[in-house]
């Protein structure tokens, strides 16, 4: 045999042999790297076993502040509660990450994500949503909440279903006659909106004035208690 060939030979044969180790690394590779759904089946078990954990160290009182996502007309709430009640509601627009890092700098940092402590704020909201429900009767902690804006909004949540008050009212039954910018700062500025009701309180002349989430969720909420009339 000429040495070309027998060069050619070789060359053919450890082209072979490179082959059969690629199709033998390639299908113990397949075989010890997991499947799309074996991963998704893992993420989802290590998910549940962090719900477990969060919910037993709420229970256990291990931590000071739980939080969890609630339904509602608007989309996905943000609730957070203490042992003395329902600290923060917020709107869906809001930044979970935000409002978790202000929680930690005002409060405590020990937050976990615990749905169980938050079950009556759930019920309640959707009573009130579907009509079934006119008062809240869910303890609060007012602890985000300055004096001032403390006594707007013990008397904003006086306000009756399907009432509203003027901004110029709230301010003098606080003790600020006029204080009417200091008293809207203080509704739109409120941790707790629709369990504590800031979206009853208009402006002098029935103008609906501001709101923290909006004005078309306040003119909902005020259509929702029949203290506007809307197209539903």
């Amino acid at each position: 045999m000429s040495k070309n060939k027998s060069k050619t030979a070789n060359e053919t044969d450890q082209a072979q042999i490179a082959g059969a180790l690629t199709r033998a690394a390639a299908r113990a590779q397949k075989r010890s790297t997991p499947s799309a759904a074996t991963r998704q089946q893992s993420a989802q078990q290590a998910a549940r076993a962090a719900r477990r954990l969060s919910e037993r160290a709420a229970a256990e009182s291990l931590t000071d502040i739980s939080y969890a996502p609630l339904d509602s007309p608007f989309g996905p709430l943000l609730a957070a509660s203490t042992s003395n009640g329902l600290v923060r509601l917020a709107f869906p627009e809001e930044s979970t990450d935000a409002v978790l890092e202000r929680l930690a700098q005002r409060l405590s940092p020990r937050i976990v994500e615990a749905s169980k402590p938050l079950e009556p704020v759930q019920r309640e909201l959707e009573d009130y949503f579907s009509g079934r429900r006119r008062d809240f009767k869910l303890a609060l902690d007012w602890a985000l909440i300055g004096p001032f804006a403390r006594k707007v909004l013990h008397r904003t949540a006086e306000i009756p279903f399907g009432g509203v008050l003027s901004y110029a009212e709230v301010a003098a039954e606080a003790g600020s006659p006029r204080g009417s910018r200091a008293a809207g700062n203080a509704l739109g500025s409120n941790p707790i909106p629709i369990v504590i009701p800031c979206h009853r309180v208009l402006r002098s002349g029935g103008a609906l004035g501001g709101y923290g989430g909006g004005l078309d969720r306040k003119r909902y909420l005020l259509e929702l208690e029949g203290a506007l009339q809307g197209d539903r």
